[in-house]
């Protein structure tokens, strides 16, 4: 037998061709026979193994066939790994030279949030960190993990404030190597840590935060992975631990722009709420608290595409022309979608297991006073 993923009692989710969502549930004793499509979609499969411990269905290997078939599924398992990693280089390892020519002095790549019509890029980028540690509801002592930390201006920032233990994990070489200088130049090698590893490797880490924060990542998940995404946060997040998410989410289900998945984002989906706020319950995670930013990521965009435009020569010089023409029609496209509600930003707050602990109010989350 085939060990798949998941738990004898845990509803499956699946995916149709019109991707709408399809829950399959597994009897709690007896096997299920996946065909092969199904298997396609089970990206959690790593291996082999021989055990009926805590297992959502089987795939009886009766056959030389079925077992080389199942055995491809595995390998594909691993070229999908390996693309993801792709996928994120592609982007992200443009060159840290090339996104300091256009984003603000922490090189924060996510919505800001302006608290008026006047702020500078900068200070609103500053107020979405601030934001979203006060969100986690942090004190000093307290670990806390970023999956997708970027450049590290969260961690850094949560450090210095609050005085956390902070892991940091990217798949972007550039980045892991610009926020392990950070590190070391802030002196705050007793505090953060940043590794080049893959959110599935959480699921067997062994290790365990009081909060888990993840900005603008989720989207370069894929919709098959969601549920693998979220399990990973579970089994790293301690209970009665919050898990604050920050992603571009769509109305609808759906495949996301040809153009932008072909030339800037390979791989790139955008979830919608209703599925996240759907999966979360399979893990017991309790949603407190969900806002839209969706006209804050407007102005974001419209502040890049300004310092962008200021420095096309330097672009230029950097790639070519098409490349100039390539990143303008996003960033301004991007922009005109945050604005007509065609894409939104949601902050979901979560806790694992019920937190009684919590401020009762959203006043915290207003007041100017840091630590």
């Amino acid at each position: 037998f085939a060990k798949a993923i998941g738990k004898t009692t845990k509803a499956l989710r699946n995916w149709d061709k019109n991707g709408k969502l399809k829950p399959v549930r597994v009897e709690d004793t007896g096997y299920r026979y996946y065909s092969q499509e199904q298997l396609n979609r089970f990206v959690g499969i790593k291996s082999i193994e021989a055990t009926n411990k805590k297992v959502i269905g089987y795939c009886r290997v009766s056959s030389h066939k079925q077992k080389d078939d199942l055995e491809r599924q595995i390998e594909n398992v691993k070229r999908l790994t390996k693309k993801q990693k792709e996928e994120v280089t592609y982007h992200y390892d443009t060159g840290n030279d090339f996104y300091k020519l256009w984003l603000d002095d922490t090189l924060s790549y996510s919505c800001a949030y302006f608290k008026n019509e006047s702020e500078s890029l900068g200070e609103a980028q500053l107020n979405k960190i601030h934001h979203l540690l006060k969100k986690l509801n942090l004190s000093e002592g307290m670990t806390l993990l970023d999956i997708g930390c970027g450049w590290g201006a969260l961690l850094i920032e949560a450090a210095k404030l609050y005085k956390i233990k902070g892991l940091g994990i990217t798949l972007s070489e550039e980045q892991y190597k610009a926020f392990k200088e950070k590190i070391e130049k802030e002196n705050l090698q007793d505090y953060l840590q940043v590794k080049l590893m893959d959110y599935r490797e959480l699921e067997k880490s062994g290790l365990l935060f009081d909060r888990v924060v993840s900005v603008g990542m989720l989207e370069h998940v894929g919709r098959s992975n969601y549920d693998l995404f979220m399990k990973c946060v579970s089994k790293v997040l301690k209970k009665e631990g919050v898990f604050v998410l920050h992603y571009i989410s769509g109305l609808y289900e759906s495949e996301g722009d040809a153009w932008i998945r072909k030339y800037i984002f390979p791989g790139g989906v955008i979830p919608t709420l209703r599925e996240i706020i759907s999966l979360s319950a399979d893990y017991r995670f309790y949603t407190v608290d969900v806002e839209s930013l969706r006209m804050h990521y407007y102005k974001t965009l419209i502040k890049w595409a300004e310092n962008f435009e200021k420095n096309t020569d330097k672009v230029r010089e950097m790639f070519d022309e098409k490349f100039v023409r390539m990143w303008r029609m996003y960033l301004y496209s991007c922009a005109a979608c945050f604005y007509t509600g065609v894409i939104d930003l949601h902050q979901i707050v979560f806790t694992k297991g019920v937190n009684n602990s919590l401020p009762l109010t959203r006043e915290y989350l207003y007041k100017k006073s840091l630590p």
